[in-house]
């Protein structure tokens, strides 16, 4: 019951993971306008991986995808490869730990193919959870190292007032970071459960070996053929202090009586 349960929470929250991170990257608010030197603003710029939009005091909201993809930055395309790779993993993860769970039965599935099916999928969902907060932790250490080049800047502009006009905005965190880490841990702590349930799934190996049945007494020896009873093995006895009892004329051997020791 403790294996299907853990399967069953792994693959919820999996699911969850890989929701979330499809949800990350379709949004756009990647990265916003920071509104602490200027709250009041006509205009607010907000973009994210596909388009840059900007919304204006009236609300009205003008969106424009990026036309190119050779003249973004290497790191934007990084990190666009990483989110997307994290969702094929994660749905290819999906469709596996359906067929693997314990309670769905599909023909003549033994455990062992459940248990394989189980062990892919988590790794799947590990791969994909680690995407997707590598994904989005470059593009915060993106955003972080380009606000400080603007502020520098912009302290460095506000000695002219010619120069300070012409400050570029600077952008912080936007809400899509915060979905997208959450997501890459739902799913690399939902890989982590199938894994741990793949072990559950193994069948265990029989205790009861087979049990070997040897003759009770050494000195019987079984010959293949017609039955002709048994002799005693005498060539084991043979050994210090040992001696053959002699034979008589028709072949049989002698032994002493307990009046020939006398």
């Amino acid at each position: 019951m403790s294996t299907t349960l853990c399967q069953v929470m792994g693959f919820l929250v999996a699911s969850l993971g890989v929701a979330g991170t499809i949800l990350a990257t379709a949004m756009d608010t990647w990265s916003t306008q920071d509104l602490y030197d200027n709250p009041v603003t006509a205009v607010f710029q907000y973009q994210g991986l596909w388009r840059s939009c900007v919304r204006q005091s009236s609300g009205f909201t003008e969106c424009r995808p990026y036309f190119t993809i050779l003249g973004l930055p290497a790191m934007f395309q990084a990190v666009r490869a990483l989110m997307v790779v994290g969702i094929v993993l994660g749905i290819l993860g999906l469709l596996v730990c359906i067929f693997a769970l314990k309670c769905i039965r599909i023909g003549a599935m033994e455990d062992t193919a459940k248990a394989n099916m189980t062990l892919t999928s988590g790794i799947m969902f590990i791969i994909a959870g680690l995407c997707a907060i590598t994904g989005v932790s470059v593009f915060a250490n993106m955003l972080v190292t380009n606000f400080w080049m603007s502020t520098t800047s912009m302290y460095q502009g506000m000695q002219n007032v010619q120069n300070s006009t012409s400050v570029s905005c600077r952008y912080t965190f936007g809400s899509a970071l915060f979905v997208g880490w959450v997501a890459g841990g739902l799913a690399l702590v939902g890989g982590i459960m199938m894994c741990l349930a793949c072990r559950g799934l193994i069948p265990e190996e029989s205790r009861y070996k087979a049990v070997s049945y040897n003759a009770s007494g050494r000195n019987i020896s079984y010959r293949t053929g017609p039955y002709k009873g048994y002799e005693p093995d005498t060539k084991t006895r043979k050994g210090p202090g040992y001696e053959e009892a002699p034979r008589s004329e028709d072949g049989r051997r002698s032994y002493p009586s307990k009046y020939d020791y006398v």
